[in-house]
């Protein structure tokens, strides 16, 4: 005996459902919510993200705390490299987290338009 079971969309703490274009807009409210949210996670990422360039600079560079956090800032940022760097492990470290902090630049410039570009593409499906 097979029984069906309707199947109901899970909640993701990454993936917010936002509403769809039948629903009405999310009030100011809601949408200052998602906006500070949004803004939250970039933060979080973007934190942990300079915490591993900070450390892999710290102890693959090697260099002072200080440079380490100047370099992985400028290197995450997308202004380049300050320090010159003198060890093989360093330059191989270097060469990921770049690569590495392009994709994370990105992904929090998503993170962070998404409430507003969804708002705008929802307000110009909406009936008149």
């Amino acid at each position: 005996m097979t029984k069906s079971y309707k199947m109901t969309p899970k909640r993701n703490l990454f993936l917010p459902q936002y509403e769809h274009k039948s629903q009405p807009l999310a009030s100011s409210s809601v949408y200052y919510q998602r906006v500070l949210t949004n803004l939250f996670k970039s933060i979080c990422i973007l934190g942990v993200s300079l915490m591993i360039g900070i450390l892999g600079y710290k102890f693959l560079g090697p260099m002072p705390w200080i440079d380490a956090l100047h370099n992985a800032s400028m290197i995450l940022s997308g202004m380049g490299p300050v320090v010159t760097i003198q060890t093989n492990a360093g330059k191989l470290f270097s060469s990921f987290y770049a690569i590495f902090s392009g994709v994370v630049f990105i992904t929090s410039i998503s993170i962070l338009i998404a409430p507003t570009a969804h708002r705008f593409f929802h307000s110009m499906n909406l009936e008149d």
